[in-house]
């Protein structure tokens, strides 16, 4: 017994210490897949719905999403926004503050749980938090779909990864007569508009699908919330034990009586 664990050392050994080195390099060459549902804002009397999934491959993110139920006729500005640190997260009614006389949620008040807006998904041009209120250039209507390609920071990229990235939809009707107006008085964010045109509508957070993107080669395999890490595992494993098996090889065969 104490032959067959000798033969069989080497082989373990060199597989323990290959595997994470692999594992990261699967993990480098495939896409992550992040998905959120986008929900109401609590107090803000909205009643739309969407979803979003943002690819992230380097530095560039791939977004589809769709979104229904918003008021009509409107531009409704929308992020992605980052924490600085800690988890994201949307508000909740325990977030709601008096805003001329009614209780309600606006940008800046959820910004504890979300953090700032980095990534503005316009429809054309700037997509850096420059454009946050670039209206013109936002999706417009009760219900829209956007695809779009953007290249973003680093640090951007990182803080999807860390779940420190929510996307929230702008533009409400608080009090459901089909337009705009002040009865939540002024933008926090631009006092030239109405806190409807920016108080956010619908929120979610970026979380990463189990779905993930198997580098080229690889089995797609689903099931539990741990499957995508689970296959990049496997595969890096894998990957380490073929190369411990050469390293191996003439050990194994001086000695192949004992696992014969």
């Amino acid at each position: 017994m104490s032959k067959r664990i000798a033969a069989l050392t080497p082989l373990a050994v060199a597989a323990l210490t290959l595997a994470p080195f692999a594992t990261s390099g699967a993990q480098a060459q495939g896409s992550q897949t992040f998905m959120a549902n986008l929900q109401p804002v609590p107090t803000n009397n909205v009643t739309g719905s969407g979803s979003i999934t943002v690819t992230l491959t380097g530095n560039t993110i791939t977004v589809h999403e769709t979104v229904s139920g918003l008021l009509d006729g409107v531009p409704h500005a929308q992020h992605i926004h980052i924490k600085d640190s800690g988890a994201a997260a949307c508000p909740t009614q325990a977030d709601a503050k008096d805003h001329n006389g009614h209780l309600s949620i606006n940008t800046t008040d959820g910004m504890a749980k979300y953090g700032m807006p980095q990534i503005s998904l316009t429809t054309s041009g700037d997509t850096s938090s420059n454009s946050a209120l670039a209206v013109d250039r936002m999706p417009t209507g009760a219900s829209f779909t956007y695809d779009r390609t953007i290249t973003i920071s680093a640090d951007e990229a990182q803080a999807i990864r860390d779940g420190r990235a929510a996307v929230v939809v702008h533009g409400i009707d608080y009090n459901g007569n089909g337009k705009w107006d002040d009865v939540l008085g002024p933008s926090d964010l631009d006092p030239k508009l109405p806190a409807e045109a920016t108080d956010p509508a619908l929120c979610g957070v970026l979380v990463a699908s189990q779905m993930n993107t198997v580098p080229s080669g690889g089995a797609a395999t689903g099931g539990g919330s741990t499957a995508g890490l689970e296959d990049v595992g496997l595969i890096g494993l894998g990957a380490a034990l073929v190369v411990a098996g050469g390293l191996g090889l003439g050990f194994a065969t001086r000695r192949r009586h004992v696992t014969e």
